[in-house]
């Protein structure tokens, strides 16, 4: 009923709080959302320590790759759970981070192609590094941390 009252007063969701976002974003409880974003998130880590890990076995780059990438993506996937779906989808190809999302799906893909069915070790790694771009798009989230990270290494630079 709130959301229809909302709805038809015309106050939009940049109006409403965090609390009240994230508790219209799905029909899981709260709790529930949490407890998936934290799995998932976890998930994402440790699949990314692993693959780290299988990086130093013979041959282990592609497995490298594969759960570095898998790691990423279940890390992006997590931010589902608080937000939903389309609501994700929709922050990611703003205008904002438009470019920062096209980059880093690509590099997701890139690096699988790479490891799988191209079988180039060099550039699955080099894939795999330009996943950092996942760092930039993650920033976009934070308000002037763009503005912040440029300052700062153009400070350094000179």
């Amino acid at each position: 009923m709130e959301k229809l009252r909302r709805g038809l007063s015309g106050q939009d969701d940049e109006e409403q709080g965090l609390t009240a976002q994230v508790l219209d974003a799905s029909s899981l409880s709260f709790n529930t959302r949490l407890k998936w974003f934290a799995i998932c998130f976890v998930c994402g880590i440790l699949f990314s320590i692993l693959g780290t890990g299988l990086l130093w076995l013979p041959g282990g780059i592609k497995l490298f790759a594969v759960f570095y990438t898998l790691g990423n993506i279940a890390a992006l996937a997590s931010t589902c759970f608080l937000m939903g779906p389309m609501k994700q989808l929709k922050k990611m190809f703003e205008t904002t981070r438009l470019l920062a999302t096209i980059i880093m799906l690509l590099c997701f893909i890139l690096t699988l192609c790479a490891a799988l069915w191209w079988h180039k070790k060099g550039l699955a790694l080099l894939f795999c590094i330009s996943q950092l771009s996942m760092t930039w798009y993650s920033l976009s989230y934070i308000p002037y941390a763009r503005d912040a990270v440029i300052k700062c290494c153009s400070s350094l630079l000179s």
